[in-house]
């Protein structure tokens, strides 16, 4: 039987896909074993731009895969444990409002010391960078999704007697795979966000600069050079775009077949890449020689393990209860220790220093606050239509992306003067750079809602001819709530994370800076002033801590217990 052409043109994209990922490997790991460069040289040719564009996309999407095996182990555990629960939330909520660039010191400085001859420590500093700006959201969608499953589908799975890896694989990672799926497409667009502070960055006297997209456009925007930020920003466009229609759509037309409904939805998500794929020979032949046997021979074994009898083994339990304490001891003595010597730092901050530190949170705070009201009120209405409607989802989704991935320090000079034209300051313009950053992961989360909204409710609204205020009040809000929710944590920590760009900005050679915690962040990094550095990143994390505390977590035990859909 004769196959179609475009099937044989599939299999020819599937098997040079394939032998441009080798190369690909091969490049960077001849790049990543080679000699130390501190300060690389940045062209900025248009020439440069592929590689560049390739170096910063293999470290934006290594940061993305760590960050996934993060998430969904540690939501997983923050879900399940009950004993841990608290603690865990907590150290996310404090790890997620850290900036950046308060990790960066630290991170930077202990692996180019234990790996001072090769390129490969910077390399790993610079993902565990990109990673700390990526993870904080997709941690918090996996857990708030597995608090969400209905309990008719905990009940089914005891029923079976499923094993805590087949309930993970079975019922709670497709679960929250569509909101995995949004949150992953804001963390890569935030990856792209911080890549240019990631990339080149300067701490006391010492400079660091790495070959990548980034570095490009920081370069570029530091000589006010409008025609190389121009092609740097439309090579970031150009990937992004590709990455949407290579990547995202599909899987997000894949991820629909996760939504928890009853009736079948008229209007799916469709992929003419997913579907090329689905009907590639070369896939097929994968699929059925490989991919398929694995993972029956892995679901099998699955199922072995859970109808196994477990025997008693006392030894076994007084070891492992043996280890854990000792575990608890060793971590609980380095944080003392670490503790203290940090503790030690503080000293060194005198009282002005400390009382303008917190006027600085004062004054950022107010801004957050501002940016999460103005983000709320555009994102909530356009997430709900977009997730409602595949067909405009296939145009937003994209542009959606592109906004929320170029980095706002490269837009920041035509937005500040503008704002200044218009009469306002840095302090009103850190604002606008706080929403550039942050309103994204109000709208994907938002959207991740209204799409797993079953149709059944939708259809149940239109027969009762429900007006479109009762449609708010009684299907879209409760269904979006828990979602929202996400987005709104998360967007608070981003805000937060972005006062350190938007109230502190090197333009030519002078340094335009407002009163605010993120500038003295920055200050501080700039100088090496560690002890100012440690005092703001711990007034930043208490505050988020607390915020959080008082309003994020009751509202979090709520869309647990109310807006459940079996509640």
């Amino acid at each position: 039987m004769k196959q179609p052409t475009w099937t044989v043109a599939t299999d020819f994209v599937v098997l040079f896909c394939g032998l441009a990922c080798f190369y690909g490997i091969v490049l960077i790991a001849r790049y990543w074993s080679g000699g130390f460069v501190r300060v690389a040289q940045i062209d900025r040719s248009p020439t440069a731009l592929p590689v560049y564009a390739f170096y910063s996309l293999v470290r934006i999407l290594i940061a993305y895969f760590l960050s996934l095996v993060f998430a969904l182990g540690y939501g997983w555990l923050a879900a399940h444990k009950p004993r841990l629960e608290a603690p865990l939330l907590a150290i996310l909520d404090v790890l997620q409002s850290i900036p950046v660039l308060s990790f960066l010191p630290g991170v930077m400085l202990a692996l180019v010391a234990l790996i001072p001859t090769r390129q490969l420590g910077l390399e790993i500093g610079v993902v565990i960078l990109i990673f700390t700006g990526q993870v904080w959201n997709m941690a918090f969608s996996f857990y708030s999704s597995l608090k969400s499953i209905p309990r008719e589908l905990h009940e089914a799975t005891r029923i079976y007697k499923l094993s805590p890896l087949q309930r993970f694989f079975t019922l709670e990672l497709p679960y929250g795979t569509i909101g995995l799926v949004w949150n992953s497409m804001v963390s890569v667009a935030g990856g792209w966000f911080f890549l240019m502070a990631c990339e080149m960055f300067v701490l006391g006297k010492r400079d660091f600069r790495l070959p990548g997209l980034g570095s490009y456009l920081q370069t570029a925007a530091s000589a006010s050079d409008t025609v190389s930020i121009l092609w740097g920003l439309a090579t970031m466009i150009g990937i992004i775009v590709l990455l949407d229609q290579l990547v995202w759509r599909p899987i997000i037309a894949w991820s629909d077949k996760f939504k928890f409904e009853q009736v079948e939805s008229v209007a799916v998500p469709r992929s003419p890449i997913l579907e090329a794929l689905r009907r590639s020979q070369a896939v097929k032949v994968l699929s059925k020689r490989i991919v398929r046997p694995l993972a029956e021979q892995f679901v099998l074994s699955l199922a072995q393990k859970a109808q196994r009898p477990r025997p008693e083994k006392k030894t076994d339990k007084a070891l492992s209860y043996t280890l854990a304490v000792l575990i608890i001891a060793v971590l609980a003595t380095v944080t003392i220790y670490a503790s203290t010597r940090a503790i030690g730092l503080l000293r060194d901050v005198d009282r002005s220093n400390f009382l303008l530190t917190l006027k600085s949170a004062a004054a950022t705070f107010l801004r957050v606050n501002a940016s999460l009201l103005i983000a709320s009120a555009w994102t909530i209405p356009a997430g709900v239509a977009i997730g409602f409607h595949p067909r405009l989802a296939r145009i937003a989704q994209p542009l959606a992306q592109i906004a929320a991935s170029v980095p706002a320090t490269a837009l920041f000079p035509i937005l500040l003067l503008g704002i200044v034209q218009l009469g306002g300051g840095l302090g009103v313009g850190s604002i606008a750079l706080m929403l550039l950053g942050t309103q994204w992961y109000i709208l994907f989360n938002v959207i991740a809602g209204a799409m797993a909204i079953p149709s059944d409710l939708r259809e149940v609204a239109d027969v009762f001819n429900l007006s479109k205020r009762d449609r708010w009040k009684t299907v879209i809000l409760p269904g979006i709530f828990p979602y929202l929710i996400t987005g709104l944590v998360t967007a608070s920590g981003g805000a937060w994370n972005a006062s350190i760009v938007a109230e502190y900005f090197h333009m030519k050679d002078q340094t335009l800076s407002t009163l605010g915690l993120g500038a003295a962040i920055s200050r501080a990094t700039d100088t090496g002033n560690f002890p100012l550095l440690l005092l703001s990143t711990i007034v930043m994390a208490t505050m988020v801590v607390t915020v959080n505390r008082l309003v994020w977590r009751p509202l979090y035990r709520l869309a647990e217990t109310r807006f459940r859909l079996d509640a």
